[in-house]
C-alpha cells in the first residue's frame, strides 16, 4: 500500500490485524458526498456508510455511522446514546474534536474514543465501506469488526425514507 494511504485509521486496523481493504477514489471533481463516493468505488449506496459526529446535551460527543443515502434520525440517535437531545456538531469544530475533516471523517482512530453507534442494517452485509480517514480513501471492513475496533453498538438510527 502506498505510504500516502497510511492514515491513522489504516494503521490501527493493521496493528489490530483486522481484515480490511482500501479503495481510493478521485476527488478532483469536488464530488465527495457519500452517494458520489459509492458511485466512484462501484458500490451500492446502502453499503457505503458516512460518519456523523454529534453532541448530546448530557452525553457530549457521539459518533453515528449510517448508510450514505440515509438521514440520521436525531430522536433515534438521542435514544441510542441515552440523551434527551442530540445535534450535529459544527463542521468547523469537526477536525478539532476528532482529528478528521469533513468528507474524510472515519469512525476509526479519532483523537479520543467517543461512544459510537452503527446503523443496524450494516449487519446485513459481509462488508461495508467507511472513510479511511482522508478524503479520497475508503476502507472495506466487516461491520462486526468495525464495531469491535470502535466500541460501537448496532442501533436503529435512520429515518424511514432514504435521501434521494
Amino acid at each position: 500500500m502506498p505510504l500516502m494511504t497510511k492514515t491513522n485509521a489504516v494503521r490501527l486496523l493493521e496493528t489490530a490485524d483486522i481484515k480490511h481493504s482500501i479503495r481510493e477514489y478521485n476527488t478532483s471533481d469536488g464530488e465527495i458526498s457519500g452517494v458520489a463516493v459509492a458511485r466512484k468505488i462501484g458500490q451500492e449506496p446502502e453499503r457505503v456508510f458516512k460518519t456523523l459526529v454529534t453532541e448530546g446535551k448530557n452525553t457530549g460527543i457521539n459518533v453515528f455511522v449510517i448508510p450514505c443515502d440515509c438521514e440520521l434520525d436525531l430522536k433515534k440517535a438521542a435514544l441510542a446514546a441515552g440523551d434527551k437531545y442530540i445535534g450535529m456538531i459544527r463542521e468547523r469544530d469537526l477536525e478539532f474534536r476528532t482529528g478528521y475533516v469533513h468528507g474524510g471523517c472515519s469512525p476509526i482512530g479519532m483523537k479520543k474514543i467517543f461512544p459510537a453507534f452503527i446503523e443496524e442494517t450494516a449487519s446485513l452485509f459481509e462488508t461495508i465501506f467507511v472513510s479511511a480517514g482522508r478524503v479520497g480513501l475508503q476502507v472495506e471492513i466487516n461491520p462486526v469488526d468495525l464495531a469491535g475496533i470502535t466500541g460501537a453498538v448496532f442501533s436503529d438510527l435512520i429515518t424511514e425514507t432514504p435521501l434521494k
